[in-house]
């Protein structure tokens, strides 16, 4: 008996995918729960595993971009699995070799004379300088939201500086026990969150967006933060922000840390987000505009902590400083509510105790 392998939906509006990869071959044999192949569609990934066991017989090749419930192989379950091949060790026979007399050494060639004009070798064929293929569904996605942006929005960049050292002080008093308490790290990204809730809170109109003649505001403040993965850029959705801890968040952010890494985030990850935090710093970069995620109308850019001088107290002192980089769309937001907006980030970051206290 055959059982077709048929392309699963994954989502309401996504009606196709491309077959990225075959985990198994044609021919081998499959358990149920075995990985088969992996499905990028515009939004995620997606791995599809076996039903049923027997063995596999592919029907479409890899990188085919297959409509959702269409057959991409056949499962023979009537096929048993194969046994295990029992290798016996078998020792080889000894024949007695008879005596022959010794082979006269071969006589060694000399070297012969450079020709005056030998014939030059034949150079090796140049190997193609490009690479041609096909934009995958997520990327084409990327690639056209990150257009849609720019097109569709009045974005405009206003940047801040923090001092970090507080946050740093905080972070290594604090870490061992926060730890031993709660089974994760005390990393920098929850309270960058914390701090965008509270500024979020305090200036509404960064947390509204656009959509057609009509603004909408929001009242709950679920946050996006941007990862790079194998796949492209990712922004899974940290649901409720203001109603968790800094441990809370943590463990989100480890949980989508673990699916970003085992390519399991789901399109319900992504969905909804008022507001977006993007971290290049851990690439290392120092300074960036960021592009807004359509239709949220703010954005913020994290970026490398560095050791710089400022004045204190009107004396030169090095500290670690970060830059940061409001980006928002001008139609719903004004300069003035983005400034304000930056400055409430930076003084919740700069008096952490409090977002910790939280």
């Amino acid at each position: 008996m055959s059982v077709a392998v048929i392309v699963p939906a994954v989502g309401e509006s996504i009606t196709s995918g491309v077959l990225s990869a075959w985990h198994k071959k044609d021919g081998d044999h499959v358990a149920v729960g075995d990985l088969l192949f992996t499905l990028d569609t515009d939004k995620v990934s997606s791995e599809v595993t076996a039903l049923e066991s027997g063995v596999l017989k592919i029907q479409v090749a890899e990188g085919a971009e297959i409509p959702i419930g269409s057959t991409v192989a056949e499962i023979d379950t009537a096929a048993a699995a194969p046994k295990k091949a029992e290798v016996a060790e078998k020792k080889p026979e000894t024949k007695p070799v008879p005596m022959a007399e010794a082979p006269k050494a071969a006589p060694v060639p000399t070297p012969s004379p450079i020709a005056h004009s030998p014939s030059p070798a034949p150079r090796a064929q140049p190997e193609g300088r490009v690479t041609r293929r096909k934009l995958t569904p997520l990327r084409r996605k990327i690639a056209l939201q990150l257009v849609n942006a720019q097109q569709t929005a009045a974005i405009l960049t206003t940047f801040n500086e923090v001092d970090m050292s507080a946050v740093m002080n905080l972070r290594k008093e604090v870490q061992e026990g926060f730890q031993a308490k709660y089974g994760v790290k005390l990393g920098f990204m929850s309270f960058f969150i914390k701090a965008v809730v509270e500024a979020l809170q305090a200036i509404p109109q960064i947390n509204a967006r656009l959509e057609g003649d009509e603004l909408i505001e929001n009242h709950y403040y679920d946050i996006g933060v941007a990862v790079g993965t194998e796949k492209g850029l990712m922004v899974p959705v940290l649901r409720d922000c203001e109603k968790l801890s800094l441990a809370g968040l943590e463990k989100e952010l480890v949980g989508f840390a673990v699916k970003a890494r085992e390519g399991k985030i789901g399109l319900s990850d992504l969905q909804g987000g008022c507001f977006t935090i993007s971290n290049g710093g851990v690439y290392g970069s120092l300074l960036s505009t960021p592009i807004l995620n359509p239709p949220q109308s703010g954005i913020l850019g994290m970026h490398k902590i560095q050791e710089r001088p400022v004045a204190i107290n009107g004396k030169v002192e090095i500290r670690p400083m970060m830059y940061l980089a409001l980006s928002y769309d001008h139609r719903v937001v004004d300069g003035k509510e983005a400034v304000t907006f930056l400055i409430k980030i930076k003084e919740a970051l700069e008096n952490p105790v409090r977002l910790f206290l939280d």
